[in-house]
């Protein structure tokens, strides 16, 4: 096991009431479950996403953080939020990372894999580990 350590699910949704395909705007909402799988205690400090739809508009978006909190994770802790982007194509990607501290002071990143939001068959939610 390392010592220095996240692992990131997620599930997303395709928001129909939030969306509007006519603009085009589509609406997706994702969970997201941030597991400390090390063996010491840290601290996610800041996010890093790129966002892109599917004729290759890109958006990076960083900042402190998840939903207004900075999670300290004890080693096998687990702490889940939700969140939501806007695409102007019926589907699109997201990756990106977490910014992480431990409590001896050591830093990494969190690679957050490449996940698809899709309007289409959106009945179902999906979800990637």
């Amino acid at each position: 096991m390392a010592q220095y350590q996240f692992s990131v699910s997620v599930q997303t949704q395709f928001l129909p009431d939030q969306s509007e395909p006519g603009e085009p705007m589509y609406a997706f909402a994702y969970i997201i479950t941030v597991r400390n799988t090390g063996e010491v205690a840290a601290q996610l400090i800041a996010r890093h996403w790129i966002i892109q739809d599917a004729r290759g508009h890109t958006e990076e978006v960083k900042g402190l953080g998840v939903v207004g909190q900075q999670p300290l994770l004890q080693p096998g802790e687990a702490f889940q939020y939700t969140s939501g982007c806007r695409l102007r194509t019926s589907s699109g990607t997201m990756h990106g990372s977490y910014f992480c501290v431990a409590e001896d002071g050591t830093r990494f990143e969190a690679p957050i894999a490449l996940f698809v939001l899709d309007a289409s068959g959106a009945e179902a939610p999906r979800t990637l580990h």
